[in-house]
């Protein structure tokens, strides 16, 4: 909602923020996209250098094999006598079993690290991510769909650790390996080596063509599957309402038609790669029985040994398949190409709500705050052309209790979102701000966000229960609140009754949205949350909309208690559409269409008889 920064998450060493670039349309699903993980990687240097020193002892390890294996059949098997020869091909088989044993410890030291390092970057991406995303102003939400973002998390992350701590490691041992065996070739059979060669470019250049479309596949396969993950998301948190208009088949259908689209694009992108898979297996081979041909004709003319011939064979082999290895990380090293893009597109996003260069701090009095709004002007950024506010100008005083009232859409949202900074005023032709929004005398914009939010307390109309236990749900207001003020504060919002009736009274879980619990129980859930917050501007937005009329009445006194605080009053503002609640405010202001038509004390906006009187004659006539 705040920072552009994104927050490195906690480890051992934590990695910096990567830097804000979006990747160019040229550039996209390119493997040099991978190149927006090197901050996660930098911070573990010295865990990727010891990985690549592994890696670098395990490729020449098995570089070593052929050599030993060529000395076994050239020196322990043509020796004449017996004794001797039993000798040396102990000697050779322990050769041999030592270059097996360096192999095994280098191996596994190499796929430790890597495996490591691959787990560790991945969940520091994940928490980069999600903490960057967790900062996004409202507006970021208003063209990204929470499914989506789900998507890039879980799945997206999950094929970027497939390359780091696996695909990646594999394709720089194979190249390791490819390049030693082509410099082994060239040292023992360089005839062999320039044909080799250029068998090799002949299998590169077809591969790196077919692989510009599995790239462009891999991303539409992953866009595809995180729209279906987002109808998911979307659908599963409205299963009531979806169930009582019978919807079921019909979001199952689009549900079905989402996969299935992205069925068909996996498919397309598998059959390119089977195609790239089935051409390096076949001019892989062609390599190999070209190398076996040549070789066998060389020994039969008496050019080679067979020892020679067979250390000749391995590299080739070796050679082989690391060329057939690098064609299937390459594979990989797209589709993680693709996830990574989609993560860094992410962390790119900036939002326009920013914390100030040079913050001022916010005086505080024992009288509460001062809210002061100077001829607001707002669009929502989904609606340029349909104004929220216009000229709309206010002034609370320390300790005042102010109604918002009016049709719907008339503004009275959009108040409480400006004054939490969810948003920003419109700007003006010469950049300045359209109005100004002020405590106790002090611009928001010049406040930290955390500062200015942590003196607001909310009670939204719909109420956000967590999956998590009632305590805990109440504690959500003041982290390090004791179970005593906890409690305390369920009291105050009569919630404290039916929350000991519970099976586990205040560690009872409530379910995910606290599915649990009624609508006037999580509505006063929030209420204790926001008077455990105990926080000198109070936001009431409907907060009593849930409640019956019992509980309202008692929820009412409640709030109106936790108007004092320990040293004055509470500011508040609250939004009302039924007005029997709010009777009492000291002000009432009406607003239709974003402007303020009506101001003054439910009597005298009655005695008026203009918009006001016309709401209250509706609804108290009714």
């Amino acid at each position: 909602m705040a920072s552009t920064s994104t927050t490195a998450p906690s480890s051992s060493t934590s990695p910096p923020s990567p830097a804000r670039t979006t990747v160019g349309a040229a550039a996209r699903g390119a493997p040099r996209s991978l190149s927006g993980l090197l901050p996660f990687l930098r911070p573990y240097r010295g865990r990727i250098a010891a990985a690549v020193v592994f890696l670098v002892l395990a490729a020449l390890a098995t570089l070593a094999f052929p050599l030993a294996l060529r000395n076994l059949v050239d020196a322990g098997l043509v020796n004449t006598d017996k004794g001797a020869q039993t000798m040396a091909l102990r000697d050779h088989f322990e050769a041999l079993f030592a270059v097996a044993v360096a192999l095994g410890v280098f191996s596994a030291a190499r796929f430790y690290m890597v495996s490591w390092l691959g787990e560790r970057v991945t969940a520091d991406l994940r928490n980069a991510v999600y903490s960057h995303v967790l900062r996004q102003s409202p507006q970021f939400f208003e063209t990204t769909q929470t499914g989506e973002v789900l998507s890039r998390l879980t799945a997206d992350t999950t094929l970027v650790q497939t390359v780091v701590g696996s695909s990646l490691s594999m394709g720089l041992r194979n190249a390791v390996m490819g390049v030693g065996a082509l410099a082994m070739l060239v040292w023992t059979n360089p005839y062999v080596m320039s044909v080799v060669f250029a068998a090799v470019v002949l299998v590169v250049l077809p591969t790196l063509w077919i692989g510009r479309r599995v790239r462009r596949l891999s991303r539409d396969s992953q866009d595809r599957v995180a729209d279906s993950s987002a109808i998911a998301a979307e659908v599963l948190n409205a299963v009531p309402v979806v169930q009582s208009y019978t919807a079921e088949p019909r979001e199952a259908n689009r549900f079905q038609q989402a996969t299935e689209n992205a069925f068909q694009v996996a498919i397309k992108r598998s059959r390119a790669r089977a195609l790239l898979v089935a051409f390096i297996i076949i001019a892989n081979a062609a390599l190999l029985l070209w190398g076996l041909y040549r070789g066998t004709g060389a020994v039969l003319a008496g050019k080679m040994t067979a020892g020679h011939l067979g250390q000749t064979v391995v590299y080739v082999i070796l050679l082989a398949g690391a060329v057939a290895v690098l064609g299937e990380v390459y594979g990989d090293l797209l589709r993680a190409a693709g996830a990574t893009e989609r993560l860094m597109e992410l962390l790119s996003s900036r939002s326009p709500v920013t914390d100030p260069a040079a913050p001022k701090t916010l005086p505080l009095s024992g009288q509460g705050l001062a809210v002061e709004f100077d001829q607001l002007r707002f669009h929502y950024p989904s609606r340029p052309d349909q104004p929220a506010l216009q000229g709309f100008s206010l002034r609370l005083a320390p300790g005042e209790t102010v109604a918002l009232v009016g049709a719907s859409g008339a503004g009275k949202t959009t108040v409480f979102q400006l004054l939490q900074r969810f948003y920003d005023v419109d700007s003006g032709l010469d950049g300045s701000p359209a109005g100004h929004v002020r405590l106790n005398g002090v611009d928001i914009r010049d406040l930290p966000l955390a500062t200015l939010r942590a003196h607001i307390g909310t009670v939204p109309q719909d109420a956000v229960i967590f999956s998590a236990s009632a305590m805990d749900n109440i504690r959500y207001g003041r982290p390090d609140a004791t179970d005593e003020e906890v409690i305390g504060a369920a009291r105050a919002a009569f919630a404290h009754d039916f929350l000991t009736a519970l099976p586990e009274g205040y560690a009872t879980f409530l379910g995910e949205r606290g599915v649990r619990l009624s609508g006037g129980q999580r509505q006063r859930i929030a209420i204790a949350r926001a008077m455990l917050k105990n926080p000198p501007l109070l936001l009431l937005d409907e907060a009593t909309s849930a409640l019956d009329a019992e509980s309202e009445r008692m929820v009412q006194a409640a709030l109106d208690t936790a108007m004092q605080r320990h040293t004055g009053r509470r500011t508040t503002l609250v939004i009302a559409h039924r007005l029997a609640t709010v009777q009492n405010a000291d002000r009432i202001v009406v607003l239709d269409h974003g402007r303020i038509v009506e101001e003054g004390t439910h009597g005298a906006l009655l005695a008026q008889g203009g918009v006001y009187a016309r709401l209250a004659a509706l609804q108290f006539a009714a």
